[in-house]
């Protein structure tokens, strides 16, 4: 192993919290910390859950007015929240030396950028996604067309503020090579990792036969995840499989979909769900025989599809946001949008519980082979040790 390293991660986000983002600093962190780095995490005065005790947090003041857990950008954090965050991050530069810093999400970005100015500490980007194909999903007030194109702007500018960006998926790394005009060399494919050993299905009893067949979704309800797509698709699962239930786990409201789920006549057949703490999301997985990932536009890795093919659920998901799935193999795949072929997917695994299962244990193993979180440590430790080098020798 490398000589310990003294690390800088910005989360310019609540942190901890149990969905994508948060989830990946978090146990990036935790699988470096375990590599014997210290490592620093300066984040937002909000979040919830554990953290290794070996992860030390640092966290603006209290911000009264801003309460913003549901993910995408606001107007307020950008000129309130952000700037504590860049200040808090200034003075720990100053009193830590840190040896590299490791910024998340454009905001992170941002943030690094003006606190390490004069400063000299190489910096790295991780990009989890591109923003010309997710800013448009958020109400900012401003025309779709201009959210995209602003988007655009971002993904050029944002990753040329450090020195080295790291990318979840081959998609979004190319993208940032041919679309955005990033040199190759400064580009790095890092992807998500899971928690294997958690999610391990034989820790948990089989369903009852008795029971009603069950599909199951986590995460949050955010236009971005097609929420509207997956209950188009689960009422055309009812015309086929009457006895059928669609099981929600999320902290996010369904209000605004309660119109077209009585609409399309499968709202009694929906149960929802309080997200349960990570130490709980096993057992609610368990519980369904096929699960749902119908987000639609998504350059980097859903970290629900991750946590789905490691509990070995058969997962049914548009291909659009499945990057490495291979189509009845490790999951059953549907063409982008197509909500007739998602729906005809999850017919194909409730009636075949034969194929089910061997999609479900093969997305398992392919998770073990491709998807493990000391991995991704490793693979950042070599990174961070290249570029300090690189610096040193100017």
């Amino acid at each position: 192993m490398e000589p310990q390293l003294r690390i800088g991660v910005v989360a310019a986000c609540p942190f901890p919290l149990a969905r994508g983002t948060p989830v990946r600093i978090l146990r990036m962190a935790e699988a470096l910390a375990d590599r014997g780095h210290e490592v620093h995490v300066a984040t937002y005065h909000l979040g919830s859950g554990p953290v290794a005790p070996a992860v030390r947090v640092h966290r603006i003041r209290d911000v009264p007015a801003y309460r913003k857990l549901s993910p995408g950008p606001s107007y307020r954090k950008l000129v309130q929240v952000d700037p504590l965050l860049a200040r808090l991050l200034r003075q720990l530069l100053r009193e830590l030396s840190f040896d590299v810093l490791h910024v998340h999400h454009y905001e992170g970005a941002i943030v690094g950028a003006m606190a390490r100015r004069g400063l000299g500490v190489p910096m790295v980007y991780d990009a989890h996604t591109l923003l010309m194909s997710e800013l448009p999903f958020y109400p900012l007030g401003l025309p779709a067309g201009v959210k995209r194109a602003l988007g655009v702007w971002l993904d050029r500018s944002i990753p040329r503020l450090a020195d080295h960006t790291v990318t979840v998926t081959q998609t979004i790394r190319d993208r940032l090579v041919n679309d955005a005009g990033m040199s190759p060399e400064r580009v790095t494919v890092i992807s998500n990792g899971v928690e294997f050993e958690h999610f391990d299905p034989s820790a948990y009893p089989r369903a009852p036969e008795t029971r009603p067949p069950t599909l199951v979704f986590t995460g949050n309800l955010a236009e971005y995840q097609g929420i509207d797509m997956m209950l188009k698709a689960f009422a055309r699962v009812v015309q086929r499989v009457p006895a059928v239930r669609l099981m929600i786990g999320s902290d996010s409201t369904f209000a605004p979909y309660e119109a077209l789920a009585a609409q399309l006549g499968i709202r009694d057949r929906i149960d929802l769900i309080h997200a349960p703490a990570f130490a709980e999301l096993p057992g609610l997985l368990a519980r369904g025989d096929v699960a749902l990932n119908p987000r639609v536009d998504c350059d980097g890795v859903p970290v629900k599809l991750l946590n789905y093919m490691a509990a070995a659920r058969p997962v049914v998901s548009f291909d659009s946001s499945a990057p490495g799935v291979t189509h009845g193999d490790t999951g059953w795949l549907a063409r982008s949008g197509d909500t007739d072929e998602f729906a005809d997917g999850v017919v194909e695994l409730l009636e075949n519980r034969r194929k089910a299962e061997y999609i479900g244990r093969a997305a398992r193993e392919f998770v073990a082979q491709n998807y493990r979180w000391p991995v991704v440590a490793e693979r950042c430790e070599a990174l961070y040790n290249r570029l300090i080098a690189e610096r040193k020798g100017r």
